[in-house]
């Protein structure tokens, strides 16, 4: 028998963590630098003691990370993860029951946004020596079923460490699937809490450094061939670019294909960023939040090019972005199961960056016809002045969102890092912000999260600060995200992490007010008044007494508040560049009008109206969506 060390479960696992290595290419980090926790009685003894005898013994080996919350523990680990391409995550640690729990949403978020997270939940006795324990959840026809079975159907990963042997095969089972950018997303690694104390004999080559790999399997022939004459034969093609241009490092490949191809690009919101604003090719977002220019195209394209999207609703505009009835789709994804979407005839299996180049060399002498050239920059040239008259002020006491957009981007660096999830800002965001950087755009969509926001944006600078880069992060927020989840300022104030917070206060949900009125609902639920005993609704007009700048001003960060008037555009500009140089982080404050809109981009999103109805708006909301649904295709391909 090898050498071997005596350790308990918990204390060969973070041993183990702290010895993986993630390799791309030229590029070497480690895949778990830090581990955030929250302790209770089914961790304390396990996790917690073995992090706290590492930091007694050699504090580098594994840094431990206060949270408030377990699930904004995920959200920071995920936003760590997108500003590290997928190369990094965080691992993170919680108690029995109601803490496991807690992190079920940010496991889902990170699986669907195919996004590595390693989950920690603790599990109740293996040898149910204490059963029932404290917080124990109890299934009479299932009595080994824990709260942790919940995590299967959420994680790329599952197992549970029953006996202390087992930990050798599951963690490096769950090491393959946290670096595999096929496969990976929340990887979750459930752990009795007594087994967490119990000991064996770890052989010494399991706590040894151990390089993982990423793979960038490149397009076979055949496949590439097939997409290679399709493109060629393309008399209006448009490329889809999404989050795998970002994660495979492909911008430049990009950007080299297009500027020789002249092909136009739409981007998914995963996909922001993987090709400037500001260049020819550039069209913005697509879909259902997309833009006008880029929609427009998109109705008309005889080939799609997908690279690294997995076409979502929005991304499709459920089905109805491509209207042309003999389209083409060329899917190009590392994953089997995006690239075959939606009936593709051409999928191409295979990584973003080594596909582009090959694409690059095979479309070698392929251009754009000079008349479809004049109409992508007829119709981007439209689509900027639309951007340009949205962000001109109005003067009005209460700006709308997109004037708020505006004086949030004039006054950030090209560098600066955009983070936002849910509510009516994604698809502002999506249409009106400027992406000057690969990594400036980080809206989580797949999921569209209310309160990843504060908590992703926080991973997102601890992403950044471990590469040395100190730009800023800047989170924009809705009020009904806010109150979802704003507890990790304290983190960012505990840890000196500077991030700055924009709030928009519109004292409601905005995005789902608006879709209410579409559907004939009339907003109904979607506002925050107080509650009228006589109508028994909260649809009045007396708004909360909530100071929610107060509230940021308790957890000790900066705050500043934006009075309702004509100056408010102009200091909101000077209360970002404010919070800039700052070395703090900094809350910003600022009323809005919920009823003032971002341009039409024209696009549409599927949200069924109820067939029968008693209610005329209901009535009328049903024969708008079925004229709309009349240009829903059952397939892409």
């Amino acid at each position: 028998m090898g050498v071997t060390r005596r350790m308990t479960v918990s204390q060969a696992l973070v041993e183990f963590l702290a010895h993986q290595w993630t390799v791309d290419g030229d590029i070497r980090e480690r895949t778990i630098p830090g581990m955030f926790g929250i302790f209770g009685h089914g961790n304390v003894a396990g996790i917690g003691q073995a992090l706290k005898q590492f930091h007694v013994e050699n504090p580098d080996l594994m840094p431990y990370h206060q949270a408030r919350n377990e699930q904004a523990m995920v959200h920071q680990a995920v936003g760590y993860a997108r500003m590290h391409r997928r190369r990094g995550t965080y691992a993170s640690a919680a108690s029995v029951g109601p803490g496991a729990a807690n992190m079920l949403t940010a496991a889902a978020l990170a699986t669907t946004n195919r996004l590595p997270a390693l989950l920690l939940p603790s599990d109740t006795f293996a040898t149910r020596v204490a059963d029932p324990v404290l917080q124990q959840l109890e299934q009479p026809w299932d009595i080994g079923l824990t709260v942790n079975d919940a995590f299967r159907p959420l994680s790329k990963f599952f197992d549970r460490v029953q006996r202390p042997e087992q930990l050798y095969s599951i963690a490096l089972a769950a090491m393959r699937v946290l670096t595999d950018p096929a496969e990976t997303g929340a990887v979750t690694i459930a752990l009795p809490e007594d087994v967490q104390a119990e000991a064996l004999d770890v052989p010494v080559e399991f706590l040894q450094d151990r390089e993982w790999h990423l793979r960038r399997p490149l397009p076979e022939r055949g496949p590439l061939a097939r997409a290679v004459a399709a493109i060629r034969g393309a008399k209006n093609p448009l490329i889809v670019a999404g989050g795998g241009v970002i994660y495979s490092g492909a911008e430049e490949q990009l950007r080299a294909l297009v500027e020789a191809t002249g092909i136009p690009v739409g981007t998914s919101q995963a996909g922001g960023g993987s090709l400037n604003w500001d260049h020819p090719q550039n069209l913005g977002g697509i879909g259902a939040t997309g833009t006008l220019a880029a929609n427009r195209l998109a109705a008309e394209a005889d080939v799609i090019i997908g690279i690294g999207t997995r076409y979502s609703d929005f991304t499709t505009a459920s089905r109805t972005a491509f209207q042309n009835p003999d389209v083409v789709f060329v899917n190009i994804n590392i994953a089997s199961f995006d690239a075959y979407k939606h009936g593709s005839q051409l999928p191409v299996v295979a990584d973003a960056r080594e596909a582009l180049t090959e694409l690059s060399i095979e479309l070698e002498g392929y251009e754009v016809s000079p008349e479809y050239s004049e109409r992508i920059a007829r119709d981007k040239a439209e689509w900027d002045a639309a951007v340009d008259a949205a962000f001109v002020p109005s003067g009005l006491d209460l700006p709308g969102q997109p004037e708020i957009i505006g004086a949030v981007q004039s006054t950030s660096a090209p560098e600066d890092v955009i983070v936002q999830a849910a509510g009516s800002l994604p698809g502002d965001l999506h249409k009106l912000w400027r992406v000057r950087d690969p990594l400036g755009y980080h809206v989580e969509y797949a999921f569209s999260c209310m309160g990843y926001e504060i908590a992703g944006g926080l991973g997102a600078k601890r992403g950044l600060l471990a590469d040395g880069d100190d730009r800023d992060v800047i989170v924009m927020v809705g009020d009904g995200s806010y109150l979802m989840l704003n507890t990790e300022l304290v983190t960012a104030v505990a840890e000196g992490i500077k991030i700055i917070v924009v709030l928009i206060q519109n004292h409601g949900y905005a995005s789902i007010g608006h879709l209410s009125e579409t559907v004939g609902s009339e907003r109904f639920g979607t506002l925050y008044r107080e509650y009228d005993g006589e109508a028994r609704n909260f649809q009045g007009e007396k708004i909360l007494p909530v100071d929610l700048a107060m509230n940021a001003r308790s957890y000790g960060v900066d705050v500043i508040e934006i009075e309702p008037g004509a100056s408010a555009i102009d200091d909101l500009k000077a209360a970002v560049a404010q919070a800039k140089a700052s070395e703090k982080s900094t809350f910003i404050h600022i009323n809005s009008d919920p009823l003032i809109y971002a341009p039409d981009g024209a696009g549409w999103w599927d949200v069924p109206v109820p067939e029968v109805s008693t209610l005329g708006s209901t009535q009328r909301a049903r024969e708008e969506y079925l004229e709309q649904r009349a240009a829903q295709r059952p397939l892409h391909g």
